[in-house]
């Protein structure tokens, strides 16, 4: 097995609701894996079962070639994990527990440790439970990268990060992929794991519905295009251009959704209108998602 993580038919029922459905996945070192999916969707029931917190009802999942159920124990050592409930003792430090969790892992590097809390500027001497929930957050980041894990595994690791804060978990994520370990990375929101994933698998109703590089997921943008005309246009007149969408009159201004030749849409505006400006600029990648992964009768949220 070459895949740092491999899941095969990977199925978990919670009673007769299915949680996952044969779900079929590859992770590889050295790459950011972005786990995408509405809430609900079985984000949270694939990291627990990897994580063999809860045990899969059929099908199996390996770790660094070994199973994640028969050879937890030896896989535990090599993994970083933040789980979507992150919870600490709340009357230890954040250093106390630190230190309480290098020992039971047998000693850390506390220089790297060091390193991290001065990267994530995070408060080490307030008890946990008077901290904020971003604070505590970078208490639980420390700790899944104090150890230099081969494989981290996170879910929704991103609660009460300010943006600097996350701009700072982000390059840590990009400095673990350049050195050759693997970030598994849950997610309910695309547009802060298109930064640093180079994959991106959705799962909705349990089911792994799409793996796409996220080059690929961006080559499939639908450009926002605005033209400012020299009188209120007809919306039909761009509407009848094929792969115009959405066409909004105001004013002098139409704003459309757009994934046809710029050529095409430029011409049928100078045949009937005289240009006076053009904006365009390229669809965040939530918009994708919410376009090319939808339920028969209704967007994901």
């Amino acid at each position: 097995m070459n895949a740092t993580i491999r899941t095969e038919k990977l199925t978990k029922h919670y009673g007769d609701f299915p949680a996952l459905v044969d779900l079929d996945l590859e992770v590889s070192a050295g790459e950011v894996f972005g786990f995408l999916g509405p809430n609900g969707a079985g984000k949270s029931t694939m990291i627990r079962t990897l994580m063999d917190e809860i045990r899969a009802t059929s099908g199996r999942a390996w770790i660094l070639g070994h199973d994640v159920h028969d050879d937890s124990v030896t896989i535990r050592p090599q993994l970083g994990y933040v789980p979507s409930d992150l919870s600490m003792y709340p009357n230890l430090t954040g250093r106390d527990t630190l230190k309480f969790l290098a020992r039971l892992r047998g000693g850390v590097d506390w220089t790297l440790v060091d390193e991290l809390v001065d990267r994530l500027d995070a408060d080490m001497s307030k008890k946990v439970g008077e901290l904020s929930t971003g604070n505590r957050q970078k208490i639980g980041l420390i700790q899944a990268f104090m150890h230099r894990p081969e494989v981290l595994i996170m879910d929704e690791p991103n609660a009460g990060l300010d943006p600097l804060v996350q701009h700072e978990f982000q390059a840590m994520m990009r400095g673990a992929a350049a050195e050759g370990r693997t970030v598994f990375l849950s997610s309910h929101t695309l547009s802060e794991v298109q930064r640093v994933a180079h994959r991106v698998g959705i799962i909705r109703h349990g089911k792994l519905v799409a793996v796409e590089d996220v080059d690929s997921l961006r080559a499939k943008a639908i450009r926002r295009v605005e033209l400012v005309l020299d009188q209120t246009p007809d919306a039909a007149v761009f509407e009848a251009v094929p792969g115009v969408k959405d066409a909004q009159v105001i004013d002098q201004r139409i704003r459309m959704s757009f994934d046809g030749q710029m050529e095409q849409l430029l011409q049928t505006a100078i045949r009937h209108y005289q240009l006076l400006d053009i904006s365009s600029s390229e669809a965040d990648l939530e918009e994708i998602f919410l376009t090319y992964y939808r339920d028969d009768n209704e967007a994901v949220r």
